[in-house]
């Protein structure tokens, strides 16, 4: 698999992954981890066995698995498990093939970069799969491997029971789902809730305004702390990314 800015890394399409028992606590068990939590992999109907051997097929330096989740207009959010032996970590980011480089979302890892995703964001790009492209279409799978990312102080009341049903989807039980959904929203282990909001003129436009309709947060941690996702990219392309995104009018 060959991505812009990974040629010559060992990338490997990860959805296959997604089917092992322990998959989901090995990518979210962190995700719950805080003071007062101490999760298991039985929060997501796993054992440890499963749990470890998931992790070990996650964290492959050999291979690095992919996860590409395709939305609106030819774009797609996409995961890489960044299997360095001295600097591990998992990248966010979308892309289009009509673009020079990914727009940048967020990096899971010691130097961390993030939040990446407003719910707004989040639960659009989840709901909207593009089923003509490569990757993972249902939305519940969607929502949760994208679930690092997210950082929003706006949370709406019903994001956790959204959660919980995309919990319910991949295997977990009804009765079982609201805790870890909680646990899954209530406490970032690496960063604060941020505020979301669509820029006005930006101090470093020349007095220019910006691209509308791209969200932007204010935590200078985060990749999108400026107005732009995509660098590089035109006005049009950054209207289409904005609408695909489900924060600019569709006419």
């Amino acid at each position: 698999m060959w991505i812009d800015g990974y040629e010559s890394d060992p990338l490997t399409a990860g959805e296959g992954l997604l089917s092992l028992p322990g998959f989901w606590p090995a990518y979210l068990l962190w995700l719950c981890q805080t003071g007062d939590n101490e999760p298991e992999p039985g929060w997501f109907g796993a054992d440890e066995a499963d749990t470890d051997a998931a992790y070990e097929a996650l964290s492959d330096e050999q291979r690095w698995p992919v996860f590409r989740i395709p939305f609106g207009a030819g774009h797609t959010a996409v995961v890489v498990g960044r299997n360095l032996a001295d600097d591990a970590g998992t990248e966010y980011f979308i892309s289009h093939p009509e673009w020079d480089r990914p727009g940048y979302l967020a990096t899971i890892d010691g130097h961390y970069a993030g939040p990446g995703l407003s719910w707004r964001e989040l639960a659009h790009i989840a709901a909207t799969p593009d089923r003509d492209a490569t990757g993972v279409h249902a939305p519940g799978v969607r929502l949760l491997l994208l679930l690092p990312a997210l950082g929003d102080v706006d949370l709406p009341s019903e994001a956790t029971g959204l959660v919980a049903d995309a919990l319910v989807e991949v295997g977990v039980a009804d009765d079982e789902a609201p805790g870890p959904a909680r646990a899954l929203l209530e406490n970032h282990p690496l960063w604060e809730p941020v505020e979301w909001a669509l820029p006005g003129v930006s101090p470093l436009s020349g007095g220019e305004d910006p691209f509308p309709g791209i969200l932007y947060c204010d935590d200078p941690h985060s990749p999108r702390s400026g107005t732009r996702l995509a660098q590089g990219i035109t006005r049009d392309q950054s209207d289409r990314l904005a609408r695909a995104l489900g924060t600019w009018p569709t006419a």
